[in-house]
């Protein structure tokens, strides 16, 4: 029987965008039946196969996007989603590979499930780009979400405080305005998929900062103070409000939490 931690490794080192989803979803739903040994500890590779295309460039390189409701702005801004999706599915397989042998069997179990949500979120976007005449890798891209992972990829706390916690909460922040801004331009389809992905992505985060709590009980550590000083030693970014204090606290991002760090806009240094 193909263990858990071999089929992890085959998704990461997939490079087709179509593929790599398929096989996401098909490892989270045999490991779900019970069809993958439960067998970790195969090295991970450090960093993804990924395609040719879409080029990656350094955050500050990247074309600046309008707000408008032209065909043109929402392909550039669904293409940046499903970008932002594909390498979600790799960061999830990622952590449960890396950090399955160390922690519970319902480790893995959580994150192969966040996997394939990612690739599920990835197949919508891409439909709807190819209905809109384009497909993802028209337009470029930025890479700063696996540059995330590869700062953390000895730490599974460190991880879990700005993956999940700091980027992935940034999403939450951003979709009700993203999605009404689709719904008053006439583009409903769209809105309803940034919707639907919304809906899982707060179960998401919550998945992240709920393993987060259960690392620093287990340790002894005040989450907080923990989380505080992770953000400021890996994640050299602002925490830009406005924030969506609903959705991150049901996400379990309290806003005391954050609010801290987000004085003036910037993480202390």
């Amino acid at each position: 029987m193909t263990s858990v931690g071999e089929a992890i490794r085959e998704v990461l080192l997939t490079a087709d965008p179509t593929a790599k989803a398929m096989r996401a979803r098909s490892v989270a739903r045999d490991w779900r039946l019970g069809r993958l040994a439960y067998r970790l500890g195969e090295s991970m590779p450090d960093r993804p196969a990924r395609p040719s295309v879409p080029e990656l460039l350094p955050p500050n390189r990247m074309p600046s996007r309008r707000r408008g409701g032209s065909q043109t702005n929402r392909i550039a801004m669904l293409h940046a989603f499903a970008h932002i999706e594909f390498v979600a599915i790799d960061l999830a397989f990622d952590a449960a590979g890396r950090f399955g042998d160390s922690q519970p069997r319902e480790f893995l179990t959580d994150w192969l499930s966040v996997g394939a949500d990612e690739a599920m979120h990835f197949a919508l976007l891409r439909r709807r780009l190819v209905t809109l005449g384009s497909d993802y890798g028209a337009l470029p891209a930025h890479d700063g979400l696996w540059e995330a992972a590869e700062a953390t990829r000895d730490d599974l706390m460190a991880r879990l405080a700005v993956v999940p916690m700091v980027l992935e909460a940034r999403g939450l922040d951003v979709s009700p305005a993203t999605i009404a801004r689709l719904e008053a331009s006439g583009d409903r389809t769209s809105a309803r998929i940034l919707a639907r992905i919304y809906a899982d992505e707060i179960r998401h985060v919550a998945v992240g900062s709920r393993w987060f709590a259960r690392l620093c009980d287990s340790a002894g550590l005040d989450m907080a103070e923990c989380w505080k000083t992770l953000v400021k030693q890996y994640f050299r970014g602002p925490l830009k409000p406005p924030f969506n204090d609903s959705a991150r606290s049901k996400a379990g991002l309290p806003r005391e939490l954050y609010a801290s760090l987000a004085s003036a806009g910037q993480v202390p240094q």
